[in-house]
C-alpha cells in the first residue's frame, strides 16, 4: 500500500525552479485530504515496519561474579505492533511533518549463553517496546519527467520502555546479563525503523508518476498539467498551481491570450478543491478552431424527418425566392465554421459561449458539383452548463439566440432576418447535438493512478470553475 496516498502526489506537484507564470488551474488541498492521507499513510507504515527482520545478535559481557558471558539472539520476530497515535502537519512554507506517538512492539526469539568456559543455558524471550516515537519530514522535487518526487530528509525514531521476559533455562542467570540483551536489542530496533519508514515513503515515488501531466483528449488535443510554481503551504491548507493548457498535439503552440491570476476562497468541507479557469476552457476553444475542428457540414439527413423546413432549394424559395428559380429541385449543404475561436466568459452561477462563424450554403447539383448561393456571418450566444463525470470535467451547450449579417450572395439580395427561425433550427437540430456529444465525452481532470472522485459539486464563479470533491483510491 502506498504511503500517505497519491493525494500527496498532488500535494507534491512541486517543480524545483519558481515561474512567474500563471496557472490555469489552481488545486486546493485541505486538512481533511491530509486527514484522509494520514489514516492510509500509516496503514502503510505499519504493513512495512511489520516486516522488520531482525538479524541474529551475538556478543559477549563481562558479569559479575561469573566473568565472561557469551550470548545469541536468534530467530527474532515481531508478533504484534501497533500505531495508535500520530499526526501529519503542514510546515507553512516548507513542507509536511509526520509524527507517530505512544507505537509499540512485541517481539518473540530464542536465546543461547555460554560462560565459565563450559557451561551452557538457553531458552525463549518476548521482548515488549512501549512509548516509540518516530518523527519525519519530507522532501518534495520533481524528477527529469516533471513528474513530482517524494524523499525523506530526517528522521527520528525513540524507544520508550523496554521489557524482556526470559522463558526456560536459569533465571538467576539471565537476571545478571538482561540488561545487556535489552541494549542489544534496541540497537537492533533502532537501525530497522527509519530506513524501513523511508522505504515506505519512496514507495510513493511509482504512483507519482502516473500523474498525467499531458493527458491526452483526442486525436486533436491534449492537456497540460506540469507546476508552473511552488505551493503555497499554511497552517491549513496547500494551494498550488498548475498550467492547465490545452495544446495540439504535437504541437505546443500559445493563445494569443495569458492566464490572469485567481484564488481559490477557503473551504474545507471537501478534501479538494480545483479551480479551472476560463484561460483552461478558452484554450482549448483556440486548440480546437486552429485545426479546423469547429466545422461541420450539415444535411438534409441529419435534419429529423418530422421537421417542415428541409435542406432543398424549395423550402428555402419560401424566403429566397430566386434559389428555387435558378437552382430547382436541388439538394442543399451548409458548412458552418467559426471564425476565430469562441469566447467562454464565466460569472456566478453563469457560464456563456460567444461564437462567430460563418454559414456557407451550397446547392448540389445532380453530378455533385456544389454551386456557391450565399454566405452568412453568425453570431451565437449560448449558455453552457458544466459538470463532472468521474475523471472528467464535461458539459452541455443551449443555444440562446443569433444575429445574423449577408456576407455575400450569389443570389441577389434577400432580407437576411427571414432566415433566423430556420437557421436556429438548423443550429439546435443539427449542429448542437453533435457539439453537446463531444463535451459531454469530457476533458480529463488531473489524477493520479486508481483515483476516484466521490461528493463532488461544481460551481461557476467569475472566470473560473471551482470544483469541490472527495478523493478515494483504490488497489
Amino acid at each position: 500500500m502506498m504511503f500517505i496516498w497519491c493525494l500527496l502526489g498532488l500535494l507534491t506537484l512541486v517543480p524545483v525552479t519558481t515561474s512567474t507564470t500563471n496557472p490555469g488551474v489552481e488545486v486546493k488541498l485541505t486538512q481533511k485530504g491530509l486527514e484522509y492521507g494520514r489514516q492510509i499513510g500509516i496503514a502503510s507504515i505499519q504493513q512495512k515496519l511489520g516486516s522488520i527482520k531482525l538479524p541474529d545478535v551475538s556478543g559477549s559481557e563481562s558479569v559479575d561474579p561469573i566473568g565472561k558471558v557469551e550470548y545469541s539472539l536468534t530467530g527474532m520476530q515481531i508478533v504484534n505492533l501497533g500505531l495508535p497515535s500520530s499526526a501529519l502537519g503542514l510546515v507553512p512554507g516548507s513542507g509536511v511533518s509526520l509524527t507517530i506517538d505512544n507505537a509499540y512492539i512485541n517481539l518473540h526469539g530464542n536465546w543461547r549463553v555460554k560462560y565459565l568456559r563450559i557451561l551452557k543455558d538457553s531458552g525463549s524471550f518476548d521482548l515488549a517496546v512501549s512509548g516509540l516515537t518516530i518523527s519525519t519530514t519530507l522532501a518534495i522535487t520533481s524528477d527529469e519527467t516533471g513528474r513530482p518526487s517524494v524523499s525523506m530528509t530526517s528522521c527520528t525514531s525513540t524507544l520508550g520502555s523496554v521489557n524482556v521476559k526470559f522463558h526456560g533455562g536459569a533465571s538467576w542467570l539471565y537476571n545478571l546479563f538482561s540488561s545487556y540483551i535489552d541494549k542489544a536489542l534496541q540497537s537492533a530496533l533502532q537501525k530497522q525503523i527509519c530506513p524501513l519508514v523511508s522505504d515506505s515513503i519512496a514507495d510513493i515515488n511509482p504512483h507519482l508518476k502516473t500523474l498525467n501531466v499531458v493527458a491526452e483528449v483526442d486525436k486533436y488535443a491534449e492537456i497540460e498539467y506540469s507546476m508552473v510554481g511552488s505551493p503555497v503551504i499554511s497552517n491549513s491548507s496547500i494551494d498550488f498551481g498548475l498550467k492547465g493548457e490545452f495544446y495540439n498535439i504535437g504541437q505546443h503552440k500559445e493563445p494569443p491570450f495569458s492566464p490572469t491570476p485567481f484564488s481559490l476562497p477557503f473551504q474545507s468541507n471537501n478534501m479538494l478543491y480545483i479551480g479551472v479557469s476560463a484561460f483552461t476552457i478558452n484554450s482549448a476553444s483556440f486548440v480546437y478552431h486552429s485545426t479546423g475542428v469547429l466545422s461541420l457540414n450539415i444535411t438534409d439527413d441529419m435534419i429529423p424527418s418530422g421537421s417542415p423546413i428541409r435542406l432543398n432549394t424549395k423550402s428555402f424559395s419560401a424566403f429566397i425566392p430566386q434559389i428555387e428559380k435558378m437552382y430547382p429541385g436541388l439538394m442543399m449543404k451548409l458548412l458552418v465554421k467559426t471564425v476565430k475561436e469562441p469566447l467562454i466568459t464565466s460569472k456566478p452561477n453563469n457560464m456563456t459561449v460567444q461564437a462567430t462563424s460563418v454559414v456557407m450554403a451550397y446547392a448540389i447539383q445532380p453530378n455533385g458539383t456544389l454551386c456557391p448561393l450565399f454566405d452568412i456571418n453568425l453570431e451565437g450566444s449560448i449558455s453552457a452548463h458544466m459538470f463532472v463525470t468521474e475523471l472528467k470535467l464535461a458539459g452541455n451547450l443551449t443555444l440562446n439566440k443569433i444575429d445574423m449579417r449577408l456576407a455575400k450572395s450569389y443570389v441577389g439580395q434577400f432580407k437576411v432576418t427571414s432566415l433566423e427561425n430556420i437557421f436556429t433550427m438548423v443550429l439546435k437540430l443539427a449542429v448542437m447535438p453533435r457539439v453537446n456529444a463531444r463535451l459531454e465525452e469530457g476533458y480529463p481532470l488531473p489524477a493520479i493512478g486508481k483515483m476516484r472522485l466521490a461528493e463532488t459539486q461544481l460551481q461557476v464563479l467569475k472566470d473560473y470553475l471551482l470544483i469541490g470533491t472527495d478523493v478515494q483510491f483504490t488497489e
